[in-house]
């Protein structure tokens, strides 16, 4: 089986078009991402962390943006503490089986989060069960609550179980994935602001 670059090329205008058109339309998140940031950055200052989860792509998504917290995103600060949940297989394995896998993040959280922290659920559905879980037993526990979602926002959106919910207002996962990581990054670079000690 071969592909022409002809073929390449217009599959590569087709997807740069729709990413394009799902950047604007996340433009529309401004507004409800500065919030994010901003109580992000009032509970890593306060000495709280971050407990990230997901799952498939979502659960890298977590893992990624975890680690960019902990150990640098672009400047040199001090590193700041960021837990993907979707990384210790003894406990997403153990959870499962004993629990079921709707409780493999929410019983981290029961035993990781204190109250000041924040969970920050990645679902592009915004009904997976296990991140849906996660929040509820993080607001239970009296963390502060975020969830990067898509399409229409799911369960998360329809039951307001996010204080904070960024509704990527696109239907591909692709493309509502391409836009977490982008809100990510911008959440990590508001860090690096917030927290890289001045020059000199």
């Amino acid at each position: 089986m071969t592909l022409s670059h002809a073929s390449v090329a217009a599959l590569f205008d087709r997807l740069y078009g729709d990413h394009l058109t799902a950047f604007e339309r996340t433009r529309s998140l401004l507004d409800g991402t500065a919030k994010l940031a901003e109580a992000v950055i009032s509970v890593l200052g306060s000495g709280g962390k971050l407990l990230l989860c997901g799952n498939g792509g979502s659960a890298a998504d977590a893992q990624h943006i975890a680690t960019e917290f902990t150990v640098r995103f672009e400047t040199t600060r001090p590193g700041l503490p960021a837990i993907a949940l979707t990384t210790d297989t003894s406990a997403l394995t153990a959870a499962s089986n004993d629990l079921g896998y709707a409780r493999v993040f929410a019983r981290q959280v029961d035993a990781l989060g204190r109250p000041g922290d924040m969970l920050i659920g990645f679902t592009t559905s915004g009904d997976s069960p296990n991140v849906v879980a996660a929040l509820e037993a993080a607001a239970a526990a009296g963390l502060h609550t975020a969830c990067l979602t898509g399409r229409d926002g799911g369960d998360v959106a329809r039951r307001g179980l996010a204080e904070h919910c960024l509704i990527v207002p696109h239907d591909r996962t692709a493309r509502i994935q391409e836009m977490h990581i982008f809100l990510g990054h911008l959440l990590c670079a508001a860090a690096d602001e917030a927290f890289t000690p001045p020059a000199g």
